[in-house]
C-alpha cells in the first residue's frame, strides 16, 4: 500500500485536532475530486513500519482526539489489507483515539453487504472505526455548508452503534447545525 500525505494538525476531518492519513488508490473516479492523484495505487510512498511509527508518535499527545483514513480510498480491498495491521496497533497502543475513515462506498450496500461478506478484512477494521463519511463525492450536490464532508448524499456514520443495532445510526456530537 502507497500514501499520498500525512496531516498531524487536521480540523477539517473529523472533530477536534487529528492525524490524518491519505492512502494511495481510488476506483470511484468521482467528478471534480479533491484529491486525484491519489487515484493511482501507487502514487506517493510505501506504507512502512517507519510510518506506522510516525502516525503513532504524532497520535500521542492527549490535545490530538483521533486519527482520519481517506483517500484516495482506504476501503479498496489493497488498502484494507495494508490498514489493517496499522489499525490493530493503534487500538492496542492508543485506545482512547477515535478512528474516523472517509469512503466512496455506501455503508449499507457495498460495505456490510458486499465486502463483509466477500473481504476478511472489512468486518475487523469496522470493529475499530468510531465514524464512517459514506458516499461518493457528488459535485451537483456539492455544499459548502456541510460539515465533514463534501456533497449532500454523503452521511456520517457511527459505526459501532450502527452494528450494535443492526441500522444505520447517523453521528450526532450535538454541534452540527448544517445550511440546507
Amino acid at each position: 500500500m502507497n500514501y499520498a500525505e500525512i496531516k498531524t494538525c487536521d480540523i477539517a476531518n473529523g472533530p477536534g485536532i487529528r492525524v490524518s492519513l491519505f492512502v494511495s488508490g481510488c476506483t470511484h473516479r468521482c467528478q471534480n475530486c479533491f484529491n486525484e492523484a491519489t487515484w493511482d495505487f501507487k502514487y506517493g510512498k510505501p506504507f512502512t513500519k517507519e510510518t506506522e511509527d510516525f502516525l503513532l508518535n504524532a497520535l500521542r499527545p492527549a490535545y490530538v482526539k483521533g486519527l482520519t483514513l481517506l483517500g484516495g480510498e482506504p476501503l479498496e480491498r489493497s488498502n484494507q489489507q495494508g490498514l489493517l495491521p496499522f489499525i490493530r496497533r493503534v487500538k492496542k497502543e492508543l485506545p482512547k483515539k477515535d478512528i474516523w475513515c472517509y469512503t466512496g462506498y455506501t455503508f449499507e450496500t457495498d460495505v456490510l453487504e458486499k465486502m463483509c461478506v466477500e473481504w476478511e478484512e472489512t468486518k475487523e477494521l469496522l470493529s475499530y472505526f468510531d465514524v464512517l463519511v459514506d458516499g461518493e463525492f457528488v459535485q451537483e450536490l456539492k455544499n459548502l455548508g456541510l460539515r465533514f464532508r463534501g456533497s449532500e448524499n454523503q452521511r456520517i456514520i457511527s459505526v459501532q452503534e450502527s452494528l450494535r443495532e443492526g441500522k444505520t445510526v447517523l453521528w450526532d456530537d450535538g454541534e452540527t447545525k448544517e445550511k440546507e
